[in-house]
Parts: structure tokens; sequence; C-alpha cells
């Protein structure tokens, strides 16, 4: 048995040693097992078929965490957040999944929208929403992150919110779509064209400059997700995705795609979207999403009933590649130890880590820390503020750190 197997399977054996101990507990009243026979539900007819499935009505309270920084004045600019602290595995139900808007969702016909692809090509080229689902597709499962995620984290004080609140400005789904590189070809792409202008169709006119490489590389103009027509807020009825890079340049609502000898500067990617240095300057078209995990449960806001075994679990992803490892410290960082990784064969995609951990009922200090494929690993805190200068506001993939208080409190930290 190789090592990695063994680790699964001593994993498996100390799960189901929780989840066993639970059950018997739970089976040993035997007036507790003839209830499970006469719940109100086991003796009426159940509800009809519907069109659209919805969420249990028990799972009202699962939503995303919305951020509106100009309250009504825009109400639909800002940010929704997907409630990670809540979710299982590696997909991100559409439902749910982490929202960036500038000027609001507009509300786009598909018989209507046209996406232009002109500049430096031989054929200009006018696709009608129709045509596009007409050609081959590919499907991959990857991340989306906004390269403003985990800003709450570089504030003086850490929040004391939900880790979805502060971490979640990213999710992962299955795409499907036509390869970037496809229409490009048939458009008759000039040699010498170095960079693409990738607009939308919102009121904002959202647009960033690509460079072509990443367009030949695994670029795709996403017309599913999760297996269905794109959602209006995630880009429908067409939009651009870049696997790893900053969710702003993945433009939804795409419209055209021009192809430059160079970058153009457009508005948005001028105004923000840079990193400060502490000499002055700034880095533009920082593209790659970093090395990156948190830790979604035990996380802040939540409570441990009594010390018993739990599971720490959460997600880590990285814009580089593959995560190859995901390690778990219950002292602050002072030991690490390596977690059970699920997913980590896609490229550019969530992963899920688990490790069981037994609670004394001692304060603790809970971190997760990844490393991918290039060997790059997550910094700690301090490392990554040493980097830029004090209003840096893009790019936070620092390690996070939850503390669980001898009252099984759990409350977000800088350690």
């Amino acid at each position: 048995m190789s090592k990695k197997n063994a680790g699964r399977r001593r994993f498996l054996v100390q799960s189901a040693a929780l989840v066993g101990g639970a059950t018997s507990a739970t089976l040993s009243s035997p007036a507790a097992a003839q209830e499970l026979a006469g719940q109100p539900w086991e003796r009426v007819y159940g509800a009809p078929f519907t069109g659209y499935g919805q969420p249990s009505k028990y799972e009202a309270p699962v939503i995303r965490h919305i951020g509106r920084p100009y309250g009504d004045l825009a109400p639909g600019s800002g940010a929704s957040l997907s409630p990670i602290e809540s979710l299982e595995g590696i997909i991100t139900p559409s439902s749910l999944h982490n929202v960036r808007n500038h000027s609001g969702t507009p509300d786009i016909d598909p018989k209507e929208h046209r996406l232009l692809i002109h500049g430096m090509v031989a054929r200009p080229l006018m696709f009608t929403v129709d045509s596009l689902l007409r050609y081959p597709m590919t499907t991959r499962t990857h991340f989306i992150e906004c390269s403003g995620n985990s800003n709450r984290g570089l504030t003086p004080q850490p929040a004391q919110v939900p880790a979805g609140a502060i971490h979640g400005n990213a999710a992962c789904s299955e795409w499907t779509g036509i390869p970037l590189r496809v229409l490009l070809e048939e458009a008759g792409i000039d040699a010498s064209a170095k960079w693409l202008l990738a607009e939308g169709a919102d009121s904002a006119h959202m647009s960033r400059s690509i460079p072509i490489e990443k367009a030949f590389d695994d670029a795709l103009i996403a017309l599913y997700q999760n297996g269905e027509r794109l959602r209006p807020e995630n880009g429908y009825p067409v939009r651009l995705f870049l696997p790893g890079w900053e969710g702003n340049m993945s433009v939804k609502w795409l419209r055209r795609i021009k192809a430059t000898d160079g970058p153009t500067h457009t508005k948005d990617e001028t105004s923000k979207y840079t990193d400060p240095l502490p000499d002055g300057k700034a880095l533009q078209f920082t593209y790659e999403m970093g090395v990156k995990s948190v830790i979604t449960r035990p996380s802040s806001t939540m409570t441990l009933p009594r010390p018993g075994l739990y599971e720490i679990t959460g997600l880590a992803w990285s814009g580089a590649g593959r995560v190859r490892q995901v390690e778990v410290s219950t002292d602050g960082g002072a030991s690490w130890t390596a977690a059970t990784l699920l997913g980590e064969e896609r490229p550019k995609s969530f992963v899920r880590f688990r490790l069981p951990w037994e609670w004394t009922g001692k304060p603790a200090v809970l971190q997760s820390r990844a490393t991918d494929e290039k060997g790059r690993v997550q910094p700690k805190r301090a490392d990554f503020l040493a980097r830029y200068a004090p209003d840096i506001r893009f790019h936070n993939n620092s390690i996070v750190s939850w503390a669980v208080g001898a009252d099984g409190k759990v409350t977000h930290v800088y350690a």
C-alpha cells in the first residue's frame, strides 16, 4: 500500500470512529429508536414534482454574504460572497457562486446578443449565441477568485464574521464552452497580435487586456456552468473564462474581443487591480492567483459544543496548477500535519482537505498552509504584508488563523 493510500485509510478509520461513536450513543435508547418510525412526514403523501428543484426550506439560512459598498445608490455594485463555511466538496452550487459586479446584472436577450471578434484578424466575425451553441465544446472544472478576495484579512483588526464573508469571493464550478483559440483561428488572427481586449455588455463595459499566450492556452468561451446554461449574474448568455487568473479578467456578458499589438490599459486595469510596492511603484498585470487555503470548519463565529474528536476541513487552490500538499497546524504554526486531499488531480481547481483533530478543551489556533506543484508555499500574513505598501488590496493569499477558546468559541485572529 502506498504512503498516500495508507494515510487516507488512517483518516477514514479515525473518521469512522468519530461517526460510529455518535451513532451508537444515539441509538442506545430503545425509545429513541422507536420514535424513528413515527415522524409526521412518514404519514402524509409527499410534495408533487416541480419544474426546477429548490433547496430544502430547512437550508434557507445558507445564503451568500452580500457586500454593497454604495448602499441603495448602487445596489448592484459590490460583491456577493460564497458561504464556504456551509458548503462541502469542491463544487460551488451556481446559486451560491460568488459574484462581483460593477454595475449590476444586465438582463440580456440571447437572441439579440452578439459576440464580435475583430482587430488584428483576417476575417472579423460576428457570432450569435445560437451559432456559438453549435460549436463542439469542452468541459473543465476550475476555480474563479476575485483578486480582492480576502482583503478583509488586511484590515488592522481581524473581522469577526464567518469565513465566507472574508474569503468567499471565490468559487469552483464545472465550466463548458468553446476554447477561445478555436474562434481566434477561425478569424485568422494576425501573427503579430500579442494581446486581446475583452469587453462586457454590462453598463460599466468591464474590459481587460489579455496576453495572447493565455488565449491560446486554456481560455474558454463559457456557455454552461455546472451542467446548465450560465446564470445571469455569472455572465449569461456568454462569458470569457481564464482559469487561474484574477476573476475580473474572465469578462462576463462578453460582447467583443479585439486583437491588438499591445495592452489597451483600460479604465478597469489602470484605476485598480494593481499592487502597490513599498518603494512607491506598483505592479501591473499580476494576473495569476497565488497558492492559497482556508479552513472552513471550524472557523470564525462557530462554536465547538464540547471537547472531543472533530474534523478540520477546508479548501485549497492555486492559479499555477495543482495543489500538492496542505498542512494543518493546531498550535499557531509551531507544528504541522499533512491533511488528506480530495480533488488534487485537477489543475486550477478547489481541493478539499480534511484532518481529524481531537480537541481537549484547551485554547488552540488553527491554520492551514498549501503548497502547489510549482513548489510555491502559502506565505505567513506578516511576510505577505512586508512585500507591499500598506494600502495593498489585492491578491492576499496569506495564511488564515482561527483561534478556538476554552469555551469552544472560534474567532478570527492574526498570528
